[in-house]
C-alpha cells in the first residue's frame, strides 16, 4: 500500500535518472536558478543559501579530492602509453603549439573589442567619475598582491620546478606537479624487466581505479550544480550584473567570438570535425564547468566526455587535458586583456601601441600560471596591473560582474582543452566517434 503510494511521487525521479548526464545537469541548473531567484525575491536567504552552500560545496570538495590522483595517474600513464621519447616530444609540441595559438587569438579577439566598444569610455570621456569602487575589495586585493609585477611571471616557471612533489601536491600546484609526473614518466618508460612492467601495471591500475572514482562522483553532478546556481542566484539575483553593462557586453562578446568562431574554426579547417558534434560531446562538461566556474574541477568530468563521447584515446586525452586545464585558459586570458584595457580607459590612461603589446604579452604569461579555480583570473590582473604601474585599485571597477564572467569564461577554457585533445588526436592519427557518424 505504501509502495503503491510513493510510486506515482517517484516517476518523475526515475525518468529524470534515465536522462542523459547533459540533459541532468541542464535541469539542474535551470531549477538551481529558479529556486534561488524565489528566494532572492521571497526572502528567507538565510535559513536556504546554507543548504544550497552544503550541497554545492559538497560537491566541489568531492571533485578537488580526486584531482591530484586522477592528474597523477593520467599523466604517468600518459607519458608510459606514448612510447618513445621522440613520439612524447611530437605530443607536447603539439600540445603546447595548440595551447599558445588559441591563447594568443583570444587575447587579440579581446584587444580588438575593447579598442572598438571602448567600454571605458562613457559620453566620449573616460568612466571613472561615473564608476564606483570598491574601497573595501580593492584595498584587500591591493594587499594580497602588493609587490607583484614580471617578476611573479618569472616565479611561475620557477615553481613548474618542484622543492618537494608530494608539497606541490597538497598545497595545488598543479603546474609542478604535472612537471614532476611528467618527468617520472618518462623514467619509468625507460625501464625493463621485473620492476618495470610491476610500475607500470601499478600506474595503469591506479588509473582505472581514478576513474571508477571519478564517474561516482560525477553521478552527483546535477545536484552539485543545483546547489551551486541556486546559492548565487540567491544571493545575488538576475541583475548582479547590471552595473558595468558596456564592459559586461564587451567580454562576452569577445568569449563568444572564441567560442562559436574562432575554435569551430580550428576544428574544420584542421581536423575536419563538425564543431556541432564537439559541443554535443561536451555539453555536461560545459554545464558543469559554468556552474563551478573551475577548470580544474571539471577535469575528471572532460577527460570522461572525450574518451567515452568523442572517442579520443586515453593515451592522448591523459596527457593534453590534465595539462591543458593548467596552462590553456583562453577564456580567462581573453578577459585578462579586456578587464585591464577597461580599466586604463576608465583611468584615462595613455594606451599607446607598445602599450597594447605589453597587455597582450603580459596576459598571455600570466593566463599560463592561473590556477582552474574559481576567481584565479583576478589575481593574474593584479600581475599585469602592477607590471604595468596602474593602480590594483582599478580592480574594484569589475569586481560587480566578476561572478558571471568567471563562470562564462571557464566554460571557454573547457571547450578550447577539448578542442586541442580532439585535433591532436587527429593529428595522431586516431578514429573518432566523429568519423564513424560520417563527419
Amino acid at each position: 500500500m505504501f509502495l503503491a503510494f510513493l510510486n506515482p511521487l517517484l516517476a518523475p525521479v526515475r525518468a529524470f535518472l534515465r536522462l542523459k548526464l547533459h540533459w541532468q545537469i541542464f535541469i539542474a541548473l535551470a531549477a538551481g536558478a529558479l529556486a534561488g531567484g524565489a528566494v532572492k525575491v521571497g526572502g528567507g536567504a538565510d535559513a536556504t543559501v546554507p543548504v544550497f552552500d552544503f550541497i554545492g560545496q559538497m560537491f566541489l570538495r568531492a571533485l578537488k579530492m580526486i584531482i591530484v590522483p586522477l592528474i597523477a595517474s593520467s599523466i604517468i600513464t600518459g607519458v608510459l602509453g606514448v612510447g618513445s621519447a621522440r613520439k612524447l616530444g611530437r605530443l607536447g609540441g603539439k600540445t603546447f603549439l595548440y595551447y599558445m595559438v588559441t591563447s594568443l587569438f583570444a587575447i587579440l579577439t579581446g584587444l580588438l573589442l575593447a579598442n572598438l566598444i571602448r567600454p571605458g569610455i562613457i559620453g566620449g570621456e573616460a568612466a571613472s567619475a561615473r564608476l564606483h569602487l570598491d574601497a573595501e575589495k580593492a584595498a584587500e586585493f591591493a594587499t594580497k598582491t602588493s609587490g607583484r609585477g614580471l617578476g611573479s611571471l618569472v616565479e611561475i616557471f620557477v615553481r613548474m620546478v618542484p622543492e618537494n612533489p608530494i608539497r606541490a601536491a597538497a598545497d595545488g600546484q598543479i603546474l609542478a606537479l604535472i612537471f614532476f609526473c611528467l618527468l617520472f614518466g618518462f623514467a619509468v618508460s625507460g625501464m625493463t624487466g621485473e620492476k618495470g612492467r610491476t610500475l607500470k601495471i601499478f600506474f595503469e591500475g591506479f588509473f582505472d581505479a581514478m576513474m571508477r572514482l571519478t564517474q561516482i562522483v560525477i553521478s552527483f553532478a546535477p545536484l552539485g550544480v543545483f546547489g551551486l546556481i541556486a546559492k548565487t542566484t540567491a544571493m545575488t539575483g538576475f541583475d548582479s550584473f547590471l552595473p558595468l553593462g558596456k564592459y559586461f557586453i564587451t567580454v562576452v562578446l569577445a568569449l563568444g567570438i572564441h567560442f562559436f568562431l574562432t575554435l569551430p574554426l580550428l576544428l574544420f579547417v584542421f581536423g575536419r570535425i563538425r564543431p556541432a558534434r564537439q559541443y554535443r560531446a561536451m555539453a555536461p562538461a560545459l554545464l558543469t564547468a559554468f556552474s563551478t566556474s573551475s577548470s580544474s574541477a571539471t577535469l575528471p568530468l572532460t577527460m570522461q566526455c572525450m574518451e567515452k563521447r568523442a572517442g579520443v584515446s586515453n593515451q592522448t586525452s591523459s596527457f593534453v587535458l590534465p595539462l591543458g586545464a593548467t596552462v590553456n585558459m583562453d577564456g580567462t586570458a581573453l578577459y585578462e586583456c579586456v578587464a585591464v584595457m577597461f580599466i586604463a580607459q576608465a583611468y584615462g590612461f595613455n594606451m599607446s601601441f607598445t602599450v597594447q603589446f605589453i597587455v597582450v604579452i603580459t596576459a598571455l604569461l600570466a593566463s599560463i600560471g592561473a590556477a582552474g579555480i574559481p576567481s584565479a583570473g583576478l589575481v593574474m590582473i593584479a600581475i599585469i596591473l602592477n607590471a604595468l604601474n596602474w593602480p590594483l585599485e582599478g580592480m574594484g571597477l569589475i569586481l560587480v560582474v566578476d561572478r558571471p564572467l568567471d563562470m562564462m569564461r571557464t566554460t571557454v577554457n573547457v571547450f578550447s582543452d577539448s578542442c586541442g585533445a580532439a585535433l591532436i588526436a587527429r593529428s595522431e592519427g586516431e578514429v573518432l566517434e566523429y568519423e564513424g557518424r560520417g563527419a
